[in-house]
């Protein structure tokens, strides 16, 4: 395999990450029945968050919790909205993206230009040594090791734990969950919560391991992406990967044509990754094909015990 092909393989996991973080989460949130819009401004919240406790304290695992916290913080206020409220979930999660785009542009602006001292590529003994697989996933940053955890985790929770079969049961029909004796708004509020800080991670892998800078809107867009890659993935931890690797692909390969003076147009290049989660939210937005895909059952579809 030539070097360049690896070389686009690695910067795929690498930009992939943010995205796999963000999916992971609003898979937990939709599989309880919330759909949550505002992954985005939860991102760039989280990256604004992390990277500023990285700059004051140098540790960049306190980064990680802070923007874990931020994006958490986020996210109840969605669920406050939309599962005590009862409010559109729509509306809810793009005023949040609104909100947090705002709040991290206001709040970030001195922070513009300042350098972090984050999170840099450590090779795994052995591992890293392996042809292909190597350098392709064993070359990384912490941050991405985690995220090779979480997947699996994230399926033995849904698949594997009373927990997941309770999320899932609240998601496909939470009158009969109620009547077994769980608690839907304590679920909802839990996996909603849980949405907001992989979002908040997600966000801060951008500002202090793929970047080490604040850059304002420096998710470009990628908290949409994550949204549709939940129904590219079957609302499944396992097939996230899939889509969020193809994305960071695109985006890789792009950015290697850009370097290697290929001829075709910039603004060509930069907007293909985004061809892909426009077809895919069209092509779901059809009742059709959602109950085709599995979309939980009561997915944006508020619940009392009162109806």
């Amino acid at each position: 395999m030539s070097v360049f092909t690896i070389a686009v393989l690695a910067a795929a996991v690498r930009a992939g990450t943010p995205v796999l973080f963000a999916t992971l989460g609003e898979i937990f949130a939709e599989r309880a029945g919330i759909l949550n819009l505002g992954v985005e401004g939860m991102m760039l919240v989280g990256a604004l968050a992390g990277f500023v406790t990285t700059v004051r304290t140098g540790n960049p695992w306190l980064g990680v919790l802070a923007a874990g916290a931020a994006g958490g913080a986020l996210s109840l206020i969605h669920a406050l909205l939309c599962v005590t409220l009862r409010a559109n979930q729509v509306a809810s999660g793009l005023a949040l993206t609104i909100f947090g785009t705002g709040l991290s542009a206001s709040l970030g602006r001195g922070y513009i230009g300042v350098p972090a001292a984050g999170f840099h590529p450590t090779p795994l003994p052995g591992l890293a040594r392996l042809p292909v697989l190597g350098p392709v996933l064993f070359h990384q940053d912490p941050l991405v090791y985690l995220s090779y955890l979480l997947v699996p985790a994230a399926w033995f929770v849904l698949y594997r734990t009373r927990w997941g079969l309770e999320i899932r049961a609240v998601g496909e029909q939470p009158e009969a969950a109620d009547a077994m004796g769980v608690d839907v708004a304590r679920v909802r509020y839990a996996c909603v919560a849980t949405g907001g800080v992989l979002a908040g991670i997600g966000g801060t892998f951008l500002s202090i391991a793929y970047t080490s800078m604040w850059i304002e809107n420096m998710t470009a867009g990628r908290g949409w992406i994550a949204v549709a890659l939940v129904i590219f993935a079957t609302w499944d931890p396992l097939r996230a990967v899939v889509g969020a690797y193809l994305f960071g692909g695109v985006n890789a390969l792009q950015l290697n044509l850009q370097a290697a003076g290929t001829r075709l147009p910039i603004y060509l290049l930069l907007m293909t990754p985004y061809v892909f989660t426009i077809i895919v939210l069209v092509f779901a937005t059809r009742e059709t094909a959602r109950k085709r895909l599995g979309a939980p059952a009561a997915l944006s579809v508020p619940y009392s015990r009162t109806g």
